[in-house]
This record gives structure tokens, sequence and C-alpha cells, in this order.
């Protein structure tokens, strides 16, 4: 948007007096298209030299689901620009006490002196005609400000008919304002007491009438209007009224209540014959014309005040002079006012009432006037001075430049006006502003100009382009227009045909609607709708200014149902806007050039996702148009906003609400099996997303099977039961494990699908468990998938949608898939999808007990450092191989500290008081399901559980029964949730499904400015980068032309405390900083030149503990800490160098499953920066390939052998080669560009590969590895037959490998506290080895080595919790 960011967007016809400007918003996107190409070279090269950063978007600096501030504004919240109490004057009355002819006892006049009433010389008449035309006259004028009131006037009342004409006024008017007007011209001044004179009905007498008798008549709310000399005294009386006492001021009399007088409590009017003598009237109600004879004889121009009851057209025709006129003088007292007044003050005078704003626009003009004759008009609420603000300059320059055309014009008719350059001038003022302003500064005072320019067809085109740089620049820029009344007039204007204005107003109603949600209303009852569905259809648009369009209508559907159904069968449309959505989908994937706009796809799935959620119409059309088919593709897109959007999409085609509340229980009976079936589709589509490396998708994935377990409860539940249900008398021991595959991504493996379950009708047990009798042999479980699913639903008998459900095996397997995708859920990383995931659980009834359990007699010690208490700990997960194949191989996973109990049943049936509830035959009774997750499995089925709560239907807590009944809580009850038939469960209070927050997050990009990113920092993010990269390249330099001595001198040492040793050690390569973790991912971050902590943190507090390896995302800017977890699972972490600050990015889990025979995953991963990509392997049969970029698995490389990957490292400086070593001791290289990736492979070692790395400087080809033997061996892959260089560096037990990065020198460990380092070409360097000696080195043994990346500092831990630091002497100075 180029052209608006410029402000230069005009319309064609204006183009001839225009410089060569763009002149339409398209224009911006012809200059994007053009610069594609460019950019995506410059993306490329920042690519291939790491400047891409990874991890940094806005969806990894914070939990989305507490991010408030970016989320759309609920009604109510930031609405304050509308005026809840609007209102409008019905009634008007005039009382004119002008006595003609007898002038008033205090009034001294002089001659000559004003005389005018309304304009009518009331001498030029006999008294009665002209009390009559000068009453008539005011009407007219107040007429022309408010022509629907009613009005009465009252001339030369009695103090009895005031008295009726005000009651009259307030019975008639009711709840609305009533305008009393006083012309006390003809009777004295008011009182000291505030009151005012009327006459007796014989005009001998001066009556008085206070102002609290008018007030209990006239009633609130009200206007007075007192034009007499001391009229100051009324207000004073007013105000100084008891229950209008100071410290009151916000009471409703008060606010209700508002008074105009023309002079201050001692001041006279002014007798100046060249005004009129009601000119405070004249002020209020004839502006222009007194205006401008004010002006005549003060101007330069010598004018002739008899032109002004002369100048041409209407004035509400603003072609003409006195239209333009009065067009520019609202404009500058709506701008006075605005700069001037308070925000609630502005709103309350100048938006709330018609009326009263015109007559406050008006009484602006009446300070100037009546100032320059030293009166001082008076309101309430009170107005700071405004007679000399700078706006009244263009005001007087408006009325020269009309006037001085004023003789040609009257001369010859047909002469052509010339408008005044006024709002030309002012536009050009505001766009000034928009280059240099902020929100820190003043705010525009052109803004209600630019309202009123919104008029004019001329320049309308302009304002709005100005607008809408206005309302890029934030939310208050938003809220700054809204409450100028910015509102009704871009409402109105989406009923116009311009095509020039629809990008700009699409865009205006964007930032507003991104404010504001209330304005949804607004909309659908003008028709508003109607505009963006025209827009979203309609050829040749932007994607950028399309996706635009789907976030309004997005927006307008959002939990209004008037607005869908409105936006479903849109009024003139053939087609609703779910299938304009659709096809849109569609042929955004069917683009043969280049990729589908994110944004685009982003939004129109969410706006799918709000059209049809709670709307059965709406989802009976999504289902007609195949959406789940066509969202379905959407979920294997790049950009994770857009996986997540389709996924909210889809996780709204489940149908939930008050028709599907689990008040019965939780039953599936209102469900038709059409719906069932149709669910079941979605959710098998949704399944595909559960491997997604995005927490962001995971959490929509949960959410949506939370919608799926309320609908399917009675499913999930039996599903759930069928899961967990042990045979009987039997114990469950972990058979060979089955592997944990995405549906996509991971390769077949024989030995995998030997030992699991087939989603299209396996044996859940059968080849999953190995069953232990009561005798204690173990044999295979006889159960087949239908045996035990049947046997679950068999007890207490079953509804007929029950057993129709479960006799399609197709059908069991979904539910069956479900469970097991929400247990992988429950155990997820990321603590946000891992919450949701246990919320599911209790969904179907599933509880988890949790207890601590003390590993040895210091764990009950109090930790030294923070916990994240944002990282719950975490029930155990199945692995889920295949498309959700049944597994047992995560029931040993749990480490020994932890005792998890799964348990799932239902209460006992209803009514509690019925002692002999659980009489009847023992095939009636089934015990609970339990499945209980310790290190002591042999434990009795019996035997006492640890706090575990038993639920049913409702997936509530039950409570025990009076012990001395017998009748406690024994977890007798119906797994399935299955109850025979009279029986009925004891109910609770029924657990919230989880809402999604992704919506709202979403929103807050459009909250954002868009034509104008604003990075605040980017020059010191620019400045640092350098500085980095230069020393960076510095460093290189000198590694590469250095020839290495030795690497033994210890230049730090430090005790971390930790009493399971060093696990994997990481130095910084900008800061002097170590990086550790140990088996129980505690991360500890020290200062090695100050000697001090600098942070210390959990990685999780789950159960499963062990670190694999430590990574550093994005060196040269704000790095991020990547934490490989043994289980497979990666967190990376944010602000890690910060105390108690540091905040998780992302988390996913990188490898599932492992192989048959295998007790854990055992992962390995290393991280390349340049092209963004992590590889992952461990005890399976394939390397995984994640863009960190896409947060995506993009590739699975099989591993080709038998054996496990041990050791894997990517090659730095060729993006495409990564190495790996295995368990039987061989090396092989693969390339990911080509086809079969595997490179080459050779057997160098006779034991386990334990640490590999290429070689530096040498390419891809030259590789060391190093294996458990102690054998270090140098490869060149090129030549596959056998190492071209062999060295036994150890004798054994050699533990652990570094390569440096740059530098020509190689690092090994041995677990015989021996550190030895090795040149490129074998020749060992130095050695460091344990001294009991006072002044000798103490190291134990080596578990973790790391070299820095720059220069040639080796970091060394040990099983002794020492970490040291070594520095390496060179010949040339590294």
């Amino acid at each position: 948007m180029d052209s608006i960011r410029d402000g230069r967007m005009f319309p064609p016809d204006s183009l001839h007096s225009s410089p060569p400007l763009v002149n339409d918003v398209d224009g911006r996107f012809q200059i994007e298209e053009e610069g594609h190409q460019s950019s995506e070279e410059a993306r490329d090269y920042n690519h291939r030299t790491g400047v891409t950063s990874y991890l940094c978007d806005l969806r990894h600096e914070a939990d989305h689901s507490s991010t408030v501030a970016m989320a759309v504004a609920e009604p109510g919240v930031v609405s304050q620009w509308r005026m809840k109490d609007r209102m409008k004057t019905g009634y008007v009355a005039l009382a004119l006490c002008l006595n003609i002819g007898v002038d008033p006892p205090d009034v001294i006049k002089i001659s000559p002196c004003a005389r005018m009433e309304c304009w009518i010389d009331p001498f030029s008449t006999t008294s009665s005609k002209a009390l009559d035309a000068i009453g008539k006259n005011l009407q007219v004028q107040y007429e022309r400000w408010q022509p629907r009131a009613k009005y009465k006037v009252c001339l030369d009342p009695t103090v009895d008919d005031v008295k009726k004409l005000c009651l009259h006024c307030r019975k008639n008017a009711k709840n609305e304002r009533v305008l009393f007007h006083y012309n006390g011209h003809g009777v004295p001044r008011p009182t000291l007491n505030g009151e005012i004179w009327l006459f007796n009905k014989h005009f001998t007498q001066y009556i008085p009438l206070s102002v609290y008798d008018l007030e209990s008549c006239l009633g609130n709310p009200s206007i007075y209007v007192f034009d007499c000399s001391a009229a100051g005294m009324i207000v004073n009386a007013f105000c100084e009224r008891p229950e209008w006492g100071t410290t009151t001021s916000s009471t409703p009399s008060m606010r209700d209540c508002i008074l105009l007088a023309a002079c201050g409590a001692l001041e006279t009017l002014p007798q100046n014959s060249e005004l009129p003598a009601d000119v405070f009237t004249s002020c209020l109600t004839t502006p222009i014309q007194i205006a401008l004879r004010w002006f005549c004889p003060r101007s330069l121009l010598s004018l002739d005040p008899d032109l002004i009851d002369k100048i041409p057209g209407r004035q509400n025709d603003r072609k003409t002079p006195l239209g333009e006129l009065n067009w520019i003088f609202t404009a500058i007292t709506d701008t006075i006012a605005w700069n001037v007044l308070p925000r609630e003050l502005f709103q309350r005078l100048f938006r709330q009432d018609l009326l009263v704003a015109s007559l406050f626009r008006n009484f602006l003009l009446a300070e100037r006037i009546l100032r320059a004759f030293n009166c001082c008009p008076q309101s309430f609420p009170r107005l700071p001075p405004t007679h000399q603000h700078s706006m009244w300059h263009a005001w007087d320059m408006a009325a020269e430049i009309c006037l001085s055309q004023l003789p040609s014009l009257l001369r010859n008719p047909g002469a052509e006006f010339q408008p005044s350059p006024f709002f030309t001038e002012q536009l050009t003022a505001f766009e000034v502003w928009l280059e240099h302003g902020s929100e820190g500064k003043k705010p525009p005072e052109q803004l209600p100009i630019v309202l009123q320019v919104l008029l004019s067809q001329s320049h309308r085109f302009r304002a709005l382009v100005l607008l809408g740089r206005f309302l890029d620049m934030g939310a208050w820029a938003v809220y700054l227009a809204l409450s100028v009344g910015i509102f009704p007039y871009v409402l109105k204007l989406l009923h116009t045909t311009a095509a020039d204005l629809r990008q700009i107003l699409v865009f205006i109603w964007t930032k507003i609607l991104a404010l504001d949600k209330s304005c949804q209303v607004d909309l659908v009852k003008d028709g508003g709708h109607l505009y963006f569905i025209n827009f979203l259809e309609s050829p040749d648009i932007h994607p950028e200014q399309r996706a635009m369009a789907a976030f309004v209508l997005a927006v307008i559907v959002d939990g209004h149902p008037r607005g869908q159904q409105a936006c479903i069968y849109p009024e003139g449309h053939p087609v609703g806007l779910i299938y304009t959505c659709l096809s849109h989908i569609q042929e955004a994937h069917n683009v043969l050039e280049g990729q589908p706009d994110p944004l685009l796809l982003q939004w129109l799935c969410l706006c799918l996702g709000k059209l049809w959620d709670g709307a059965s119409n709406g989802v009976a059309m999504a289902l007609d148009d195949d959406a789940p088919a066509i969202l379905g593709k959407v979920l294997s897109e790049p950009q994770p906003e857009v996986r997540a959007a389709a996924a909210y999409a889809l996780g709204t085609l489940i149908k939930v609400g008050s028709e599907l509340s689990r008040n019965d229980g939780g039953r599936d009976d209102g469900l038709d099996e059409a719906t069932q079936v149709a669910e079941q589709g979605i959710a098998r589509v949704l399944l595909e997303v559960l491997c997604d490396g995005s927490p962001l998708v995971r959490t929509e994935l949960a959410i949506a099977l939370a919608r799926l377990a309320s609908s399917h409860n009675r499913m999930f539940r039996q599903a759930a039961a069928a899961y967990l249900k042990p045979p009987s008398h039997s114990t469950i021991l972990p058979a060979s494990g089955a592997g944990y595959r995405s549906p996509r991504a991971y390769p077949s493996s024989t030995l995998d699908v030997e030992h699991s379950i087939r989603s299209n009708g396996g044996t859940p047990y059968r080849s999953g468990l190995r069953v232990v009798s009561s005798n204690g042999s173990a044999g295979t479980s006889p159960l087949s998938e239908s045996q035990m699913l049947g046997d679950s639903v068999s007890c207490g008998g079953s509804t007929d949608l029950g057993d129709r459900s479960w006799r399609r095996s197709e059908d069991g397997n979904v539910y069956i898939q479900c469970v097991t995708a929400v247990y992988a859920l429950a155990r997820d990383p990321s603590p946000r999808v891992a919450c949701l995931g246990r919320q599911v659980l209790r969904m179907m009834g599933v509880e988890s007990a949790q207890i601590v359990v003390s590993a040895r007699s210091g764990a009950s010690k109090v930790s030294r450092h923070q916990r994240n208490s944002s990282v719950p700990a975490l029930p155990p997960t199945p692995s889920i191989p295949g498309v959700l194949l049944r597994s047992t191989s995560w029931v040993a996973s749990t480490s020994g500290n932890l005792a998890s109990t799964w348990r799932i049943s239902t209460p006992p049936p209803s009514p509690p008081n019925q002692q002999a509830f659980m009489v009847g035959p023992p095939s009636s009774l089934r015990r609970a399901a339990s499945l209980d997750i310790s290190s002591t499995l042999n434990t009795p089925w019996d035997a006492p559980r640890p706090s575990v709560r038993v639920l049913g239907d409702n997936a509530v807590q039950v409570t025990s029964l009076n012990p001395s009944t017998g009748h406690g809580n024994i977890g007798l009850a119906d797994a399935a949730g299955m109850l025979s038939p009279g029986q009925s469960a004891v109910y609770l209070e029924a657990i919230p499904l989880p809402e999604s927050t992704f919506f709202k997050w979403s929103c807050g990009h459009f909250s954002r400015p868009l034509l104008e990113p604003v990075h605040d920092d980017e020059e010191e993010i620019s400045a640092r980068r350098e500085r980095r990269d230069r020393e960076a390249q510095d460093g290189i330099t000198k590694c590469q032309h250095s020839s290495v001595s030795k690497v033994s001198d210890q230049i730090a040492s430090w005790d971390t405390g930790s009493e399971m040793g060093t696990k994997t050690v990481l130095l910084h390569p900008f800061k002097p900083l170590v990086c550790t973790a140990d088996d129980k991912e505690t991360i500890r971050i020290w200062d090695y030149e100050e000697a001090a902590v600098v942070n210390t943190f959990d990685n999780h507090n789950t159960p499963d503990k062990g670190v694999s390896k430590l990574c550093l995302l994005n060196e040269s800017d704000d790095s991020l800490l990547l934490v490989a977890s043994s289980d497979g699972s990666v967190r990376v972490w944010r602000d890690y160098t910060q105390k108690d600050n540091h905040r998780l990015a992302t988390a996913w889990q990188t490898v599932q499953g492992h192989k048959p025979g295998s007790r854990s995953i055992d992962a390995v991963v290393d991280w390349q920066q340049t092209t963004g990509y992590l590889y992952a392997s461990g005890q399976i049969s394939w390397i995984s390939v994640w863009d960190l970029d896409r947060e995506q698995l993009i590739s699975t490389i099989s591993s080709h052998s038998d054996s496990s990957v041990s050791a894997l490292a990517a090659c730095q400086t060729h993006d495409a080669h990564v190495v790996t070593g295995c368990g039987d001791g061989s090396v092989r290289l693969y390339d990911i560009r080509s086809r079969d990736m595997l490179v080459c492979a050779m057997q160098p070692h006779a034991h386990k590969a334990v640490g590999i790395g290429f070689q530096p400087g040498m390419g891809f080809s030259k590789v060391v590895s190093a294996s458990q033997a102690g054998d270090l061996k140098f490869l060149d892959m090129r030549k596959s037959s056998s190492p071209y260089l062999e060295v036994n560096a150890h004798k054994g037990h050699l533990t652990c490998l570094t390569v440096h990065r740059h530098a020509p020198v190689i690092a090994t460990g041995s677990g015989k506290q021996l550190i030895k380092t090795f040149s490129t070409s074998g020749e060992q360097l130095s050695m460091v080895k344990y001294h009991s000696s006072f002044i000798g080195q103490r190291i134990g043994s080596v578990s973790a080595l790391g070299f820095h990346p720059y220069k040639v500092l080796l970091a060394a831990g040990a099983l002794d919790s020492i970490v040291s630091i070594y520095a390496g002497d060179s010949i040339q100075g590294c």
C-alpha cells in the first residue's frame, strides 16, 4: 500500500491536476509484484549466509492464549467512543419577554443602539405584529437545526403561562430533551437568587420566577438558553443549589441539564448598532449571517455588509457559496471543540444530540463575537476559552475568499464560483502530521475536518487514504477517529458503488473491526456485510486486500447469529459466503506459479470457522460442499498459522451446544447417524496434524478433539475403556514397543508393523502386550479387538447407538485413534497443549493422580533454582504408530520418581440412599478398568491407589459412601459408561469445553501497523548483527590460518552442584557464557569470566528425564536455546540468559516411538542454521528432517540399517549433507537433495559409534567418527572402502567426541577421567587427565565436550558436577 502510505491516492479524473503519482491501492501491489523476484533473491542470499532468524515470529514471543492486548475487543470494552445515552431534543419552548416599546427600569439605552430581534426591527410595525413576527422568525431559525422537534412559542408570558408551557413540553417529550429559550430583553435582569422576570396578566408588574421552579416544571433532560443581561446570575444559581454542589458534579441532575447564557453575572449585553439586540440568539441560530456581518467591518477588503443577505445558494448545498461557508464553519467549530475539550465532554456536547451539538458549535462563535464587546458568554458545563483559537483565522480567510467573489457573482449569475482551498490545505496539513506525528505527540487537530471532507465527492478519496494511514498508526488512532464521529460516515459509504473507494474502505473497516467487534451489529443492520461479500467475490483483487475482506466478514459473524445467517444466505447472491470462501481456497491451491497467499488462506479458514460455528444450516451446507476435504489440503501448508486456521475451521464443524450438552450424562443420543459419520471423517482429517511441529496447530487439534469428545462422549468412553482395560487377573507388561509414526511422514518398517495395531481392524492387545497370567507365565492375549470392545460394552446393556457404532470396526478404530491421540497430546512438550489434552481425558472419564516419590534421600531438599510453574507435570503418553496404531511401550516409559495412576470408571448408580444398590448377580458388576503406571507394576489390581478420582459419564468426582455400610468407593462401575436399564448415574457439574483463542490472537495482525511496520529496534538489531558477523569472520579467519599446539590450559572451572553430573555443554559464540544440562534436564548458564551463575531453570517437569543436546539458534541475533531431550522432545527457550525471565518459544516431539526391543528413544539431533533444518533420529529406522521456518516435518530419511542411529552431525558449510553413526559401528552420509538420499555407507567401527562430525575446512566428504572402543576413524566418504586414517585414542570407555567448526582440532573424552585433543592429521596435541595432587586438574569421568565455534576454547563436563574450560595455544594465535 505504498500509495496509501504516501497519501497520494487520487481518482483518475484528478490526475490532470496532480503530479504523476500512484492513484490506486493496486499501485502498491503492482510494485510488490515487480519486486517479488528481487526480494526472493535477497532472501535466498540471507538463507545461505545464515542471516535468516527462526522461531522469532509473534507466535513464539508469548503464549497466544494469554495475549489479550492483540485480541479483538469485546463489546463494551473499547466501545467507549459510542454514546450509550444518545438523545434528541423533542420539544422546544420559546419564551420572549420583549414588551416592545417599554424599556426595563434597570436598562439605560444609548443612541443609536441595537434594535433588531431575530433580524426584525420591532419598531417597523405595530408592537403586536412585530412580536408575532419575531416569535415566528425565532421558531424558523431553530427549525433550521432541528426540524422534527415540536415548537411552542410564548410571547410576553406570565408565570403561569411559562409553568404550563414547561409542564406541557415535559409531558409530551417524556424522556427526550426539552429546550427552553428565554429572551429577557424587555424585563429586568435576573436577581442574585436566580430569578427571571415575567409579566402579570395586565403587564403592570414584573413577576419573578425562580429557576428552581422552572426546573421542577421542565424536568430533565433539558437545555436552557438565557439571552438577557446578567444571564450568568442564572448559571450561578443553578450551580449553587445543594444537590448541584461542586463535589457532586457527576449527579444525573447536573449531567442532564445544560445551560447557555449570553453574558456573565455582572455584564450587560452590547448595544452596538452594528449588531442585533439579540446577538447571542443570532449567534446560536444564524451563525453565518452574524459572523459575516461582524467580520465585514474588520476585513481589509472593505466589504459591503448588505451583500451578506444576497449570498447565493442554500446552507445544505455544499456546492454553493452559502453552503460551502456553512460547511467550513461546521468543520472549524468542530475542530476547535475537538482540540480544546476533554474527550468525554466533546462526546456529550457535540455527538449526543444534533440540536445541542449545533448550539454549542454556534456558542463558540458567540464567545468570539461577544468577547470583542467585553461580554463573556457562560455555559454549563463550563467550556475553556476558545475565542483566540488559531482555526478562527482559517474561517476569516474562507469568509474573505467567498465575499470577494460576491460582486462578480451578483453581476453575472452565470459566473462559476471558485471553491475555497480550505479543505485541500487542511488535508495537506493532516498529511504533514502523518509524516511526523505519533502516539506520544499531540493528536492532529485536522481530524474533525477529515470527517467533514468525507461528505465531499471531490475530496473524499484523498481523505479516505489519509484516514487509512492514520488508523494504521495503532489502536489509539482508531479510537480517536471513532471518538470524533467517523463511524456513521464510513458506514454510509458502504452503500456507494464507486470502484475506486472499495479497497481503501475495506482497509479502514479492517482497522475499525480490529479494535471494536461491536460494530458487527451496525454492519449487519445496515446491510454493510454485502459490500464485503461483493468485494470478496470480485476478480482481480490482491490477496492481501481479499484477506482483509475475509477478516471483516469473520468479525461480522463472530458470535453473532444474525450476522451468520445474513452471510450464509446473503441477499441478492446466488451462492453463500461458504461457497465463496471454499472456492477461493481451492483456487489458491490451483495456482500454477508461486505459493498461495498465507494471510488469505488463514482468514478464509477463520471466516469459515466463525461462519458455521453453532449454525446447523451452515454446517450442513459446508458438508454438502465437501469442506472437510478442501480444508484437509490446507493442513499441509507451510505456514503454521494457516494450518492452525484450517484445524480451527474443521473443529468448529463438529456440533456442540445446548442440543448436545451433557445434561443427559454425556450420551450421544442427540447425534443422527449422518452427522456422526461426517464428524468421524472430520476426525480422520484432523488427526493428520497430530505430529505437527507447531503448538499453535496442536492446540487447535486438542480443542477440536474436545468438541468431538463432548458430542461423541459415549463412544470416547468406550474407546478409552477398551484402550485401558487390562485382561482380568493379569498384569500388563511392556512387550516389544511399537513405533510412533505420523501418517504421511514416517516410512514403514516390517519390525514396526509386526508389533503394532493396524488402524483397519487389528488386535489392540494381542501383539502389543505380553499378558502375565495368575500363575506368572507370560503369553499372548487371545483377545481380539472385537472381543475387547464387545466386552467393554456388554456389561449393563447398551443403547442402539452404541451397538450400531461398534458393529463397524472402522468406526471403533476412529475413536481408538482419537483416544490414543488425546493421550499423546496429554504428554505434549508444550504446556498449553498438554493441559488441553488432560482436559479432554477428564471429559472422557479418565483422571490421573500424580504423586512425586523421592528417588533418593536428598530429593526432598528445596530446589536451589526456580522451577517452571508454567510447565506442569504431565501423565505418560502412549506411542502412536502408523495412523495412531495401538501400542503399550509407553507403560514403562515413566521414570522411577513419579507414579501416575490412570483410572476410568463411572460413579455408583443413583439414588445413593438405596443401601442395596450393588446387589445383583456377580456378572453385573465390573471392576473399574485401571492402569497403574509405576515402578511396581506387579502390584495387585485391588491394592489401594493414591488419590484417584473415580469419574463417570460427566467426568466428575464422586464422594465416598458411609464406610459403615460397606459401600465405600471401591471403583465398581461400568468402565464404558454403560448402565443397566433403569439405572442412572450420579451427575455433578460437567467439565467445560476449552475455547480457542487463536481467532482473537490472529486478529492482532490487523491491530498492528500494516502500511509501515514499526521496528523500533531495527537499527540496533542490524548493528549488533553486523558486529557479530565481523567477530565471527575474524574468528573463522584466525582459526583457519592457525596451527593449534595444545588445548589444555584450564581458564575456568565451575561446580554446577548437579547430582547427575553434566550431560551436554555449549559455549556461547559471542558472550563468555557456557550452557550445561544434566540428566534431570536442569539448564544452567554460567559466565566463566565473571565466575557467576547467570540463570538456572528446569527444561520441564515431566517424569521422563534425560537430555540429548543443546543448540543455539540465530547466533547473530537474540539467540534461542534449543534443548533436545532423550525422549525426542525439543524445547526452544527465549531470554535464557535473563534470570528467571526465560520463556518457552515452542516445543514439539521430533521423534515418536522406537524400535521393537528398545526401552527408550535415545534421540540424537543436530541443528543447521543455514537451512533452518533440525535433524533428529534415535532408536528408530529413519532420520526426521524438520524445517523450523515452517515448523513442519518435511522429509524422512530411511536409515538403511537395522541398527539405530547413535550419533548425528549436520554439515554447517554444505546445506544438504548429514552424516550418522549407528549402534553397529556403521557410518552413513546423506544428501537430502537426492532422490535416494543415501550417498554412501561404510563400516569403520566394530562397536557403537558415540560421536561423529565433519572435519573443518575439508568439505562435506571428510568425516571423523569415534566408537565406544576408543578408536578414532578419519573417513573420506567419496572412498567408501575404508578409513584413510585410524587413531587409537583411548583404550575403551570413549564417551564423547567433538570437532571444532573451523579450527583443525578434535577432542575426545573418556570415562577414565581423560580428555585428548588431536589435529585433523591424527596427531595428538594435548591430554588432560585426573591428578590427585593439590595443583593438579581434577576432572571426573568425561561426559560432555564442546568447542567454541570461533575460538579454540573447549568446555568439558563430567559426572562429578565439575565443568571446566580449556584454552588452546596456537602458533599464529587463534
